[in-house]
């Protein structure tokens, strides 16, 4: 496309995410939205109004309106289905995580992304983040060797007991919902997952309301775990043979990192971010698109896949099978 207009962009969905995905354009040169569907109207012109997009009628309506981009912002049930219907319509697509719900589903949306050559991304914002950025810029630098542990997590109680996190029909849970987030970390400093072992529990609605994970990596080991009955919301660690990172709370909105050698040197690194930070992950994918990339070489189709297959034994382990599946 050519890089002197503004991306337009189309919205599925019009909650809470869908909001701070629009707020977070504002932040992004030459980017705009343009176009909103949600199932229910109202909702869709709320979102529309502020924004000036269109409000449109129909998923139909909004596929066939002149946007170049889908985000994609529902609940996790209905990404698979949004996410092929906008690449079969032409429309290069960022979707909110998870990007689906299992391995079996993400391995239909990447064919129909090669087949019509559009661009697919996962929305997992953490690596586009100054501050994550930064730090792998320094470690680069001035290293402390391989990897070899990551531990992470984050559990909450102060979700609504009727909020769709605790959803079955909509298949979210501890694991889908806060989990894939700890699963990226993992993937991204220590490579595929080679064996998932989990402990965890299913609570009145059906979906996991806690999981704890042991995973062995290529290079490493991960000690995970996610939560919603449990108050944990925390940081995360990286630990290496000449040091270990400590990235701050909340480590999935990376602000914060403490890096201390073996030699006994201490460094921080203070990045803090704006516009709510979806802005970071929406302005990489706005520069694939005018570059003609169809797939990204940060969120990869193959570290999508990794995380997803972690989330999928993990859940195999609990007992935790949505409809379809």
């Amino acid at each position: 496309m050519s890089s002197d207009r503004a991306i337009r962009w189309g919205v599925v969905g019009a909650g809470d995410i869908a909001r701070r995905f629009g707020q977070g354009l504002a932040h992004v040169p030459d980017a705009r939205m343009s176009a909103v569907w949600s199932r229910r109207a109202s909702t869709a012109e709320a979102l529309a109004g502020p924004f000036g997009a269109q409000a449109c009628a129909s998923l139909d309506d909004l596929l066939s309106s002149d946007i170049d981009a889908v985000y994609i912002a529902t609940l996790h049930d209905s990404h698979a289905d949004y996410t092929i219907a906008a690449l079969s319509a032409g429309k290069h697509v960022l979707c909110e995580k998870p990007a689906t719900i299992n391995t079996a589903q993400l391995d239909r949306v990447l064919a129909v992304a090669r087949d019509r050559k559009r661009l697919f991304m996962e929305a997992m914002k953490p690596p586009f983040y100054p501050l994550y950025r930064k730090l792998r810029e320094h470690l680069a630098h001035d290293p402390i060797g391989d990897i070899g542990l990551v531990r992470a997590g984050c559990s909450r109680t102060d979700v609504p007991a009727d909020h769709a996190t605790f959803s079955f029909e909509h298949m979210c849970g501890a694991l889908l919902s806060l989990g894939i987030y700890q699963a990226f970390l993992a993937v991204d400093w220590l490579g595929a997952p080679l064996d998932v072992q989990t402990i965890g529990r299913l609570g009145p609605t059906g979906v996991d309301t806690f999981a704890s994970l042991n995973c062995r990596h290529e290079k490493g080991i991960a000690q995970l775990f996610c939560g919603l009955d449990l108050h944990g919301r925390g940081d995360a660690l990286l630990a290496a043979p000449h040091g270990h990172v400590t990235i701050h709370e909340t480590w999935w909105n990376p602000g914060r990192a403490t890096i201390r050698y073996t030699d006994g040197r201490v460094v921080e690194l203070d990045h803090p971010f704006e516009g709510g930070g979806l802005n970071y992950e929406t302005a990489h994918f706005c520069d694939l698109l005018r570059s003609g990339a169809l797939e990204s070489p940060v969120m990869t189709h193959a570290r999508s896949r990794q995380m997803i297959a972690m989330m999928d034994a993990a859940r195999a382990t609990l007992g935790l099978k949505f409809a379809g599946e």
